[in-house]
C-alpha cells in the first residue's frame, strides 16, 4: 500500500530544522514584504512535522517555530528599550523572553493536538489543526491583555481572502490559511481516497472570498470632507526635552495653517508634549483658527485633571465640545506594569522605566468633529478588532493616532500600518492613521491605501473622505460565529477521537 510523504521518513532532526525555517520564513508574509501566500505554506510545514511525532516532539517542534517566527518578527521590540534608557544587554535578554513567552502558544498547541493523537490523518489536519489554530490566535490576542502580531489573517489584507473580512473579521482569514495549508499537507502526507478532501472546500472558500468583491457593506452617509494628518517627525529622544517644546508647538502650528482647506486635522498620539492642562493658551489659539470655518484638530496629548489624578493617554477634539477619549487597552510594560508589587523591584534592579498611565472608562463617549462622528483608538487599541466595532455602526469614520517613533526604522510600523488596513476592512469605513514618524496613511473601507506619509519626514497628507454609514455582519456579531464555529470543530474532533478510540479498546 502506498503511504504519503511522512515526516518520518527523514530524521528528525531534519524536521526539527524544516519546522525552525518554516517559522522563520512566517514574517515575510506580512509587511513590509507581503509574501502572503507563505502565510499557507509555513503552517503547512508545522502541520507536516506534526504528524505522526510524540507529544514531546511537537512540542519542540512547535517551540522552535516560534522562536523562528518571533524572533524574527517581533524583533522591532528591542528597539523601543533604548528610548527606556535600557542597557542593551538588558534589552537583549527582555526581548529574548517575550520570544520564548509567544513560542510557548505554537509549542503546547502542537503538544495539545499530538495528545489528541488518534484519528485519520483528515480528521485531524481537516478539522483539529486549523480550528486549534486559530483558537490559539485568539487566547494569544487577550491572554494577559494580549498580543495580536502575526495573527495569519492580516497577512491576507492585499489577498483575495481580504473579501472575507467583512464577513468573519481577522480570525476567518486566519482559519482558511490555516485551513488550506492543512489540506496541502493532506494531499502530501496521505496516499489515500480522502487525500483530496480538503481541495474542493478550500476552492469553495477562495472562490466565495472572490465573489464578494463587489458586495457594498457600507455607503456614504454625506459628501467626502477635505481631512489632513499632520507628521510631525519628533524624534522620540528630543519629544519631551524641555528645550524642544518651543519648537514643537511651532512645528505642528506651522504643518496645521498649511492644512487652511481641511475640515478634520488629526495629529498623532501625545503630540504635545505635556499634559493637556499645560497648553491652555496655545489650545485656545487653535480653536481660534479652525473654529470659524468650522473645521476641527484631533489632537493626542496626555492628560490629568489634578495633581492627584490618574494620568491617560488621550486624543482631544479643538473646535468641538471639549469630549475628550482616553486610551482604554494600554501597553503592559510600555504605558503600565503590571503585577506591580511583583515586578516593580525587579524594573529598579534592570533600570527599567515604565511610565503609569490609567486605562480609561470602558464605555467611552463618542468623539464628533468637524461633522463626523469617530472612532477613535490610539496605537495598540487598533489591533483588537472586537474593540475597535464597539464604536461601530454609529462611527462614520475610524481615527488612529500613533507613535511609532518606539521602533525606529524596522519592520514594527509596517505591520501596525497592515493591522490598521484590516480594521477598515472589517468595519467597511475610512481610517485615518497619524502617526509621529510616520507611517502616516488614509485608508479606505477595502482596506486600500489612498494616500500614505513618508517615513522620518514632516508632512501633511491631504484627502478627501466621506462619512461612511451601514454594518458589515463583522460589526453586528464580532469573532463571535467564528469562534462558536472553532469550538464545535474542535469538540466534534475530540468526540469522534474518543469513539474511536472505545470503538479500539472494544476490539
Amino acid at each position: 500500500m502506498r503511504t504519503g510523504l511522512s515526516p518520518n521518513a527523514f530524521p528528525d532532526r531534519l524536521v526539527d530544522l524544516l519546522a525552525f525555517i518554516a517559522g522563520l520564513i512566517l514574517p515575510l508574509a506580512f509587511a513590509p514584504y507581503g509574501l502572503y501566500p507563505l502565510a499557507i505554506l509555513a503552517p503547512g510545514v508545522l502541520f507536516w512535522s506534526w504528524l505522526e511525532c510524540s507529544p514531546r516532539r511537537a512540542l519542540w517542534r512547535g517551540l522552535l517555530f516560534g522562536f523562528g517566527t518571533f524572533g524574527l518578527g517581533v524583533s522591532w521590540i528591542q528597539e523601543s528599550f533604548q528610548f527606556s534608557f535600557v542597557p542593551p544587554l538588558v534589552a537583549l535578554v527582555l526581548t529574548g523572553g517575550f520570544v520564548l513567552f509567544l513560542s510557548c502558544y505554537p509549542a503546547l498547541l502542537g503538544y495539545l493536538l499530538a495528545r489528541l493523537g488518534s484519528g485519520g490523518k483528515a480528521q485531524r489536519l481537516l478539522l483539529a489543526f486549523p480550528a486549534a489554530w486559530v483558537l490559539a490566535e485568539w487566547v494569544r490576542g487577550w491572554f494577559l491583555t494580549g498580543f495580536t502580531w502575526l495573527q495569519l489573517g492580516y497577512s491576507q489584507v492585499d489577498s483575495p481572502l481580504r473579501h472575507l473580512a467583512p464577513l468573519g473579521g481577522v480570525y476567518l482569514l486566519s482559519w482558511v490559511c490555516a485551513f488550506s495549508a492543512a489540506a496541502l499537507v493532506l494531499v502530501i502526507a496521505d496516499r489515500g481516497r480522502g487525500r483530496w478532501l480538503g481541495i474542493p472546500l478550500v476552492a469553495l472558500v477562495w472562490m466565495a472570498a472572490v465573489g464578494l468583491a463587489g458586495i457594498p457593506w457600507s455607503e456614504p452617509a454625506g459628501a467626502a470632507q477635505p481631512v489632513a494628518l499632520i507628521q510631525g517627525n519628533v524624534s522620540q529622544d528630543l519629544k519631551w526635552r524641555p528645550d524642544q517644546r518651543g519648537p514643537t508647538l511651532a512645528r505642528y502650528l506651522g504643518l496645521t495653517r498649511g492644512s487652511e482647506e481641511a475640515r478634520l486635522i488629526v495629529w498623532p498620539e501625545t503630540a504635545l508634549p505635556g499634559f493637556y492642562q499645560s497648553f491652555t493658551d496655545y489650545l485656545a489659539r487653535l480653536d481660534a483658527e479652525v473654529r470659524p470655518r468650522q473645521a476641527a484638530i484631533l489632537l493626542g496629548v496626555p492628560y490629568r485633571e489634578s495633581a492627584n489624578s490618574p494620568v491617560h493617554n488621550s486624543v482631544a477634539v479643538v473646535g468641538g465640545d471639549g469630549t475628550l477619549y482616553h486610551k482604554r487597552h494600554l501597553v503592559p510594560f510600555g504605558e503600565f506594569l503590571p503585577l506591580k508589587g511583583f515586578l516593580g523591584p525587579l524594573t529598579q534592579v534592570l533600570r527599567v522605566q515604565v511610565s503609569d498611565f490609567s486605562p480609561g472608562p470602558d464605555a467611552p463617549p463618542m468623539l464628533e468633529a468637524a461633522g463626523f462622528k469617530l472612532g477613535v483608538s490610539i496605537c495598540y487599541e487598533v489591533a483588537f478588532g472586537d474593540e475597535v466595532r464597539e464604536a461601530l455602526p454609529a462611527a462614520q469614520l475610524l481615527v488612529n493616532v500613533t507613535n511609532d517613533a518606539w521602533f525606529g526604522d524596522s519592520i514594527g510600523p509596517h505591520q501596525h500600518l497592515q493591522i490598521a488596513r484590516m480594521r477598515a476592512l472589517e468595519t467597511g469605513r475610512y481610517l485615518l492613521r497619524a502617526a509621529n514618524t510616520g507611517i502616516s496613511a488614509v485608508i479606505g473601507p477595502d482596506g486600500r491605501i489612498i494616500a500614505r506619509s513618508r517615513q522620518f519626514r514632516a508632512e501633511v497628507l491631504k484627502a478627501a473622505v466621506p462619512p461612511m454609514m451601514g454594518a458589515t455582519p463583522y460589526v453586528r456579531f464580532g469573532d463571535r460565529p467564528v469562534l462558536a464555529a472553532l469550538f464545535l470543530l474542535l469538540a466534534v474532533t475530540i468526540t469522534l477521537t474518543r469513539r474511536g478510540r472505545t470503538a479500539a479498546d472494544a476490539a
